[in-house]
């Protein structure tokens, strides 16, 4: 039995297979957990030394044990029981764990409850492995910071080219710790292309779902407007049951509460291969064309086989369509005042022992502790340090506000979905992140091959707000055409 639970370990097993493994006594969810460590001690921590995780669960071997005895004692709970689970560093949990954002002033930070989709998650049965690097702060510290980078966890590592390829920012550590097999799953969050971004550069499935399908409480907090967390997995299955779980209406946060009767529990009644037959997709690509082009992340051979794939699977493709705001400059009033709003807010209620409770504070500590805190810089946070206190009456805010929903929505992508009548919207890599942020609309990241020199394509399939059902049956109805994803190969 031994010798078999090695030999399907050395796989990348799904959720599915996992529990059937589980059913059939082959494996316990104690072992898997124990399967991941020994991963993560070799390859994360030793070895090619990836840096996505901060931290270990120290209670995940004994969560795993009671759901296994749960599961023969009393049944199972659902998909996810006894599946492990890592957490970025910006969501809040009640354990031994630490919630720093990346940063070092934060290190000894405990949340005092779960955010709610940690206890959704806990709910469901998963087991709580760890907490993931990050870009420190979401990448609001430094113009100049690395992706993937923080004070707390130093350098994360794209497993298709340690140190050689771009590892995608922010939740680095979530997107490379699946690709790597460190874990079944794991939640990353987005601002503006913190999901897709990773998810695209690592080979690894991504869901940026719409602002309020899943709670934000418990989490620190970049901006009011855009912020959301979301699932990623290595097949567009596991992260749909993944989202699943998460959804639901939280009193604590506004945003979810007009999600009611658009979410689902259940994403898997999406997951159709045929999903492209008959559906319309309008490409991008403009940027192909610029700069984008020239920043390495562009393959055009490899997306035009991305169109030829959907085509052959019976999808409509309208190419080159028109999004008239999409090149428009986007203003930075939005994030900028609500990040100097909402991190403000969050650190001031933080318990009295933590070294900072204002940017100001964040600013002077960082500068005490130069050598391990500004290898960057800290100009961001110097910029919003220096920004008015009420920000959020600050006429260019609000204009920003206006304008970013005005233009993204109505001018944008609603207004490509209408124009040429369409299902989704196809970007390659992650160019279509502003727009979409913007919006508070949803997008799948799907890997879509590898070039020359291995490093990762992904696409991205866009659409208006709540759609991620049909996002999730043109992501799954790709994927079995294609089978693009290849795990990274450690020497």
């Amino acid at each position: 039995m031994k010798l078999l639970f090695n030999e399907i370990l050395n796989d990348e097993l799904t959720i599915k297979e996992i529990q059937a493994a589980f059913e059939a006594e082959v494996i316990t969810s104690k072992e898997l957990v124990l399967y991941y460590l020994d991963r993560i001690a070799k390859y994360d921590q030793s070895g090619p030394k990836l840096n996505s995780i901060l931290e270990i669960n120290p209670d995940a071997i004994f969560i795993a044990e009671g759901l296994d005895h749960e599961r023969k004692t009393r049944g199972v709970r659902g998909p996810l029981h006894g599946i492990p689970v890592l957490l970025k560093d910006n969501i809040e949990t009640n354990d031994h764990m630490h919630t720093g954002a990346g940063t070092l002033a934060l290190e000894r930070h405990s949340g005092a409850k779960d955010a709610f989709l940690v206890e959704k998650l806990r709910e469901a049965g998963a087991v709580i492995l760890g907490k993931t690097n990050m870009t420190e702060l979401a990448n609001g510290m430094s113009t100049t910071m690395w992706a993937g980078y923080s004070s707390r966890g130093g350098q994360t590592l794209n497993p298709y080219g340690p140190g050689e390829f771009f590892v995608g920012g922010s939740s680095t550590g979530s997107a490379v710790a699946v690709a790597a097999n460190l874990t079944v799953m794991a939640i990353g969050t987005e601002t503006d292309a913190s999901i897709l971004s990773p998810a695209t550069q690592n080979s690894v499935v991504g869901i940026k779902p719409t602002v309020g399908l899943i709670s934000r409480s418990g989490i620190v907090p970049f901006t009011y407007t855009q912020d959301t967390p979301g699932p990623f997995a290595r097949t567009v299955t596991d992260a749909a049951i993944l989202l699943g779980a998460l959804t639901g209406v939280d009193q604590a946060d506004p945003a979810t509460y007009k999600s009611e009767g658009l979410s689902f529990q259940d994403y898997t009644s999406f997951l159709d291969p045929e999903g492209l037959e008959g559906a319309r997709i309008g490409v991008f690509n403009h940027a192909s064309e610029d700069y984008y082009k020239e920043s390495g992340e562009y393959d055009e051979d490899l997306f035009q086989r991305v169109i030829g794939t959907l085509r052959n699977k019976g999808a409509e493709v309208i190419d080159k369509i028109d999004i008239p705001s999409f090149h428009r400059e986007w203003s930075w009033g939005v994030p900028i005042y609500e990040m100097k709003h909402a991190l403000g807010n969050y650190l001031s209620r933080l318990p009295s022992h933590l070294p900072v409770h204002s940017d100001k504070e964040l600013i002077h500590f960082n500068k005490s502790n130069e050598e391990n805190t500004l290898k960057y810089g800290q100009n961001m946070l110097e910029y919003r340090a220096g920004l008015p206190h009420n920000t959020l009456a600050n006429p260019e805010y609000l204009q920003a506000k206006l304008q970013d929903l005005y233009f993204s929505q109505e001018q944008g992508i609603d207004f490509a979905l209408k124009k040429f009548n369409l299902d989704a919207i196809l970007f390659p890599s992650y160019i279509g992140s502003t727009i979409s942020a913007k919006a508070g609309y949803p997008s799948i990241a799907v890997p879509a091959g590898y070039m020359k020199n291995g490093r990762p394509f992904g696409v991205t399939f866009a659409g208006s707000a709540f759609s991620e059902g049909t996002l999730i049956k043109l992501g799954y109805s790709f994927e079995q055409a294609a089978k693009h994803r290849k795990p990274p190969v450690f020497k």
